[in-house]
């Protein structure tokens, strides 16, 4: 079971970029930040410190039905509308439904099913409290929803790991169909965190940008003036199977998912260990999990929030890794765009690291104006890096509080 291959047959996504995949690539390839105004009124009642964030671009009711969105908390509408997607982009195979697995991951959950319900507790009673409360603010809530709207029952699989849960939901998805549990494996993450609690707590704890005279410059990786992240919401998702169900099919494959990393920093709740040796470590494994060298990585799609800690952390780590090999790779900042999609960061910018692959181009980051020193990094900013012919393999990091480390490995195929 060990030498089953897995590849990519379909992407689907929700972001402040675009409600699909091809809008929002089409968007990072343009160079345009998805940062817009926020006008909720709690912005003010409450004196938040920031007034912006990455919302998505494309309404859940714009494509749900009246039923799905009263029925399912906002964190689980953004996985079905990307799952659909990135099933009908793989062509809608038929499968068997035993052999057909689901992996979404969240860093947050229903977290507005759960604080609304308690508002309404509070102010009007137990029996207003909406029925459906618990199965929709429960993490797994996306997962279940993606394995009912799909029929899967290979697994449905949920990973809470911060914001490398959605990369370590795909690893699993990865794991999944390697050792032989399911042909094909829907994976991904998502979130809709943007609610007045959680975006207070970022706040104050000094994680988020507070540019709110300048939006679209705020997300500013590697850059001297960088003051923290940019909140987003939305899901990224894609299509895995196995290499010979994907060729029997005649699926149209987009890259070969070759391996996951991870491990743990142990150093601190929310700061990353600042010499890179866990991450380090998650990004040799997959190397070596993908049977590549450090040689074979041209492309790495950074983890790079814009955080003046959390990026100097990672830039030490990719230098711990791989040492010189790292002057050949290119590295690509695309949160600079979209923002931080917290627990569906590391999915959509795995599908970004698959696009990248598939169309040899390695995209540019915006808002680097004054590039800090202490990134010792190939940085593309300006215009975009043509990846080289041949057979290629990219990197993608994702780094969550706890520690948690993810890389990802894909390769051209």
């Amino acid at each position: 079971m060990s030498e089953r291959r897995v590849v990519v047959t379909g992407l689907g996504a929700t972001t402040p970029l675009g409600g699909t995949i091809a809008e929002t690539w089409e968007g990072i390839l343009a160079g345009r930040s998805g940062a817009k105004p926020l006008p909720e009124e709690w912005v003010e009642r409450y004196e938040l410190p920031v007034h912006f964030a990455c919302t998505l671009a494309q309404k859940p009711e714009d494509v749900l039905t009246k039923v799905e969105i009263r029925r399912m908390d906002p964190s689980a509408q953004y996985a079905v509308i990307a799952a659909r997607a990135a099933m009908e982009d793989a062509g809608s195979p038929e499968i068997d439904p035993l052999r057909l697995g689901v992996a979404i991951g969240t860093g947050i959950g229903g977290v507005w099913t759960l604080l609304d319900q308690w508002d309404i507790l509070r102010e009007k009673g137990v029996r207003r409290v909406f029925p459906l409360s618990v199965p929709m603010l429960m993490p797994n809530t996306s997962a279940g929803n993606v394995s009912l709207q799909l029929g899967a029952r290979a697994g449905a699989h949920t990973t809470v790991s911060a914001c490398a849960s959605g990369a370590e939901s795909m690893g699993t998805g990865f794991d999944m169909i390697r050792g032989g549990r399911a042909d094909i494996v829907v994976a991904g993450g998502t979130e809709a965190a943007i609610h007045p609690l959680p975006f207070a707590g970022f706040a104050q704890m000094q994680a988020l940008s507070t540019r709110n005279d300048d939006i679209d410059a705020a997300s500013r990786p590697y850059d001297t003036g960088r003051d923290g992240f940019v909140m987003a919401e939305g899901a990224g998702v894609m299509v895995l199977e196995e290499y010979e169900h994907a060729k029997a099919r005649g699926a149209r494959i987009y890259a070969e998912f070759a391996s996951i990393g991870m491990s743990a920093d142990s150093h601190h709740i929310t700061a990353p260990e600042p010499e890179g040796a866990g991450a380090s470590r998650a990004m040799l494994e997959a190397v070596e999990r993908a049977g590549l060298s450090n040689a074979d990585i041209v492309h790495i799609n950074a983890h790079a929030t814009s955080t003046p800690v959390g990026d100097i952390a990672e830039a030490n780590a990719i230098r711990r890794a791989f040492g010189a090999d790292a002057d050949a790779m290119c590295v690509s900042a695309t949160k600079s765009m979209t923002g931080h999609l917290l627990g569906a960061a590391g999915a959509l910018e795995g599908l970004f690291s698959v696009l990248s692959v598939h169309h040899r181009v390695a995209p540019a980051a915006i808002n680097i104006d004054d590039p800090d020193p202490k990134i010792d990094l190939d940085v593309v900013t300006g215009d975009h890096r043509t990846l080289p012919d041949g057979d290629i393999a990219a990197l993608n990091n994702s780094f969550g509080f706890g520690g948690h480390n993810v890389a990802l490995v894909v390769k051209s195929v």
